[in-house]
């Protein structure tokens, strides 16, 4: 095991990967910039190290200064959260090579799987469905494209292969639209991730998000931890998570799951990982896998029993995986409420001083934050602040275990999106089960057009 770790991240995934090495024995390194001196995290760990000022690509994504905050510290291995740089294959590759165990998979793996192009035909090798499209990137012949969109059927979606966090994608409904959307797509993609490479896939109308959760070893060992639905989304990025997911069968999940391990075991993964899926019709379509641990990863943590940070770094350190498939047993119900500091409803983001902060308790629910009365939330970040996970023995207990959460919790002096979060847990097709990716956006246009009348 190791003796210390770097942890390359900031926010409640650098206080969460703190927590997990402090119970393992591992001493920790925080790395921060100026913007974060302050952080609880940074204060808690055994030693910390400002990798620079504020803005994240002079700190958080500073690949020099994160090595040598490693050297100068004597850090066996290196966290990197998520977010930042945990899938990128370069800082991987640079961790290793600078002789630091990278807490994630292999660097040529993190390459095939971000790339969405060379995922889903690795996918298709493993057995695991995929979405109908382009076998591969998009030609440049334009008469091409047209005849594959035309094979596919409309509409259409197009993505950029090396593309992640709802950006680079256009939807197109007709021919006409076709050509513009793939130039506008190409070129965004190259403005954003580097690469013009785009492709095409059927886009489905009203599906949900349902990603399968795994861990795998040094020695092809790979096991699925449960589903999570996670459909509950605004501009493609998620709000409400919940594990497991309602109202599909749990043959049909085994069934994808073990597809999914096996997917692990061909390629060689290491350490946890998400394959992320559309759902429609009763059948799944791979859309893309992360490469590290996720968010949302406390509501499978809930319902298995299984710590998956302390299983990272684990398997990181070379040991076997210890769980069987059959050792793995999904107890109850969990749901997660991101917590963000923002506009309920007009989504404007709201740094600023915590006047008061009052995190609710009660059984069954668990709070990640790194925040407390009169921290700061800088303006440079992502808003999250905290994770509200509620846990019962069935979804409609979990659900008024986080009603009544979010009705304690208390946060002055900024504004928050628990509004919203508390209007949603009370929304008829919220709590029925199974609602779509395009409920959300669809549920506060209508508002926003109720409010204008």
């Amino acid at each position: 095991m190791f003796e210390k770790i770097l942890i390359a991240n900031r926010g409640e995934i650098a206080l969460r990967v703190l927590r997990a090495c402090r119970e393992l024995g591992i001493r920790t390194v925080a790395v921060h910039s100026t913007a974060d001196a302050e952080a609880k995290y940074v204060k808690l760990a055994d030693e910390s190290v400002c990798i620079g000022p504020p803005a994240s690509n002079l700190s958080y994504l500073n690949i020099p200064a994160i090595i040598s905050a490693a050297e100068v510290t004597d850090a066996q291995a290196i966290h990197p959260g998520y977010g930042f740089l945990s899938e990128n294959a370069d800082f991987a590759e640079r961790v290793e090579k600078s002789g630091f165990v990278f807490i994630g998979p292999r660097a040529e793996t993190i390459r095939l799987m971000g790339d969405k192009v060379s995922a889903k035909n690795a996918m298709k090798e493993a057995g695991v469905p995929c979405v109908p499209g382009s076998e591969g990137a998009l030609p440049e012949d334009p008469k091409e494209i047209v005849k594959i969109a035309r094979a596919i059927g409309y509409p259409v979606i197009i993505k950029a292969a090396g593309g992640g966090g709802g950006r680079g994608m256009r939807v197109v409904h007709t021919e006409a639209a076709l050509i513009n959307a793939v130039t506008m797509t190409r070129s965004e993609a190259q403005a954003a991730f580097g690469n013009p490479m785009v492709y095409m896939e059927k886009f489905l109308e009203n599906p949900r998000h349902i990603e399968i959760q795994v861990m795998a070893d040094n020695f092809r060992n790979a096991v699925w931890l449960s589903e999570r639905d996670c459909s509950m989304q605004r501009r493609h990025q998620k709000v409400i998570e919940e594990a497991p997911a309602p109202g599909i069968n749990r043959r049909t999940i085994a069934r994808i799951g073990e597809r999914c391990a096996e997917a692990c075991r061909r390629i060689g993964y290491r350490g946890a990982g998400t394959f992320e899926f559309l759902y429609e019709n009763g059948e799944f379509y791979f859309i893309e896998m992360n490469t590290r641990v996720q968010v949302e990863h406390p509501v499978t943590e809930l319902v298995t029993g299984l710590d998956i940070v302390q299983a990272q770094i684990r398997v990181a350190a070379g040991e076997k995986l210890w769980l069987r498939q059959r050792d793995i047993e999904i107890r109850g119900h969990a749901l997660e409420c991101r917590i963000c500091a923002e506009d309920p409803f007009k989504f404007t983001p709201s740094p600023g001083k915590i006047t008061n902060w009052h995190p609710p308790g009660g059984p069954g629910i668990r709070v990640d934050s790194h925040v407390y009365s009169g921290y700061t939330v800088p303006p440079h970040y992502d808003s999250m602040i905290a994770k509200v996970i509620s846990y019962g023995d069935t979804r409609e207990q979990a659900i008024r275990r986080m009603r009544i959460a979010l009705s304690e919790m208390m946060v002055d002096g900024i504004k928050t999106n628990i509004p919203l979060h508390q209007d949603l847990l009370l929304d008829p097709h919220f709590v029925k089960g199974g609602a779509s990716i395009h409920y959300l956006e669809e549920k506060l246009a209508a508002r926003e057009e109720a409010q204008r009348k």
